[in-house]
């Protein structure tokens, strides 16, 4: 609902509400499990709270392994993974589901926050989380739902030098140095529809290559 209030106790992603579970989001479905991440996104736009925690309820588990990699503390991580949740609801609105998937949106919200939390902490990143990032957006892309996407890094390595140097940057820039789009499109001095473009479609290069 338009002018609904965007803020609301963390603890209601995990303790159901009166009637979300009579709730159903729209019937466009999603070919992996029949779930659609970018109806629920925007359900959440429209002030829709039952469709914030269906989508933590098929993401969670799955994006704590993600926060964990980074951060390497477990509860740490879980609050990265509920205040990125929060986030998801305060800026539902400015997902577009022509520029890339909802659950993408929704991976590089919590990546990012994920990404914020380690450096405040003064943490450094563990060798091989730059291949294990592209790992988890790769199996993003790819529509996976495992808690750790079984992607041969060797593999992913050779992929990755295939791509376009244009892809690779913003890929890299992306999901290894954590920038926003509007930042690569500012380093790069890029249109950020451009920079989006070849995010998408070098994620999805990755992709083919591994298939």
């Amino acid at each position: 609902m338009v002018g609904r209030s965007r803020s609301f106790d963390r603890r209601f992603l995990e303790s159901p509400a009166d009637g979300a579970h009579n709730k159903t989001l729209p019937t466009v479905k999603s070919p992996s499990d029949g779930f659609d991440y970018e109806a629920a996104v925007e359900a959440c736009a429209r002030g829709e709270r039952y469709a914030l925690r269906s989508l933590y309820e098929h993401e969670a588990r799955w994006l704590l392994a993600v926060a964990q990699r980074i951060v390497r503390d477990r509860e740490l991580a879980r609050d990265v993974v509920q205040d990125a949740f929060l986030q998801i609801w305060q800026r539902a609105s400015s997902f577009r589901r022509d520029l890339g998937s909802g659950r993408g949106w929704i991976y590089t919200v919590v990546r990012h926050r994920a990404l914020d939390v380690a450096r405040t902490a003064g943490r450094e990143t563990a060798a091989g989380d730059d291949i294990d990032a592209l790992a988890d957006a790769v199996a993003v892309a790819g529509g996976r739902h495992d808690a750790e996407p079984a992607i041969d890094t060797e593999s992913l390595s050779h992929c990755l030098d295939t791509l376009e140097a244009s892809k690779r940057d913003c890929i890299v820039l992306a999901f290894v140095e954590g920038y926003t789009q509007d930042q690569i499109a500012r380093r790069l001095e890029t249109p950020i529809g451009t920079v989006k473009s070849w995010i998408r479609r070098g994620l999805l290069s990755l992709k083919e290559c591994l298939s």
